[in-house]
């Protein structure tokens, strides 16, 4: 069996061969994924700020979700996001998986973020 160390320096490699910026003026939704929570931000390289964050700690979701670490609270934190997105005026972006599969809880927050307004 793999240990957890081992899948984050296989994850780490992943990330490093792959670096993603913003391209173009569109800014880059970048996706964290702990075992109990999961963060998503938008950043602008340009500038190197965060534009717009949300995870499954911020207090809109915290009595919202009865789990935190499961495909449900990933398509809130994938709607809040997008919701934060368009109200600063965030259209288009670049999705940064961090090295993750896309699968699960990383494919469920992209597909409802998408479906929330955001175009990538």
């Amino acid at each position: 069996m793999i240990s957890s160390k081992d899948k984050f320096k296989r994850r780490q490699l992943r990330v490093r061969s792959k670096i993603i910026r913003s391209t173009n003026g569109k800014p880059r939704l970048t996706v964290f994924r702990a075992n109990c929570h999961i963060y998503a931000q938008i950043i602008d390289d340009a500038n190197r700020s965060t534009l717009v964050s949300a995870s499954t700690i911020d207090k809109e979701l915290k009595g919202k979700l009865s789990k935190t670490s499961n495909i449900d609270a990933a398509k809130e934190v994938g709607k809040l996001v997008a919701e934060r997105a368009l109200k600063s005026g965030i259209k288009n972006i670049v999705f940064d998986r961090g090295g993750y599969i896309y699968h699960g809880r990383l494919k469920a927050l992209a597909e409802a973020a998408r479906a929330s307004g955001l175009s990538f």
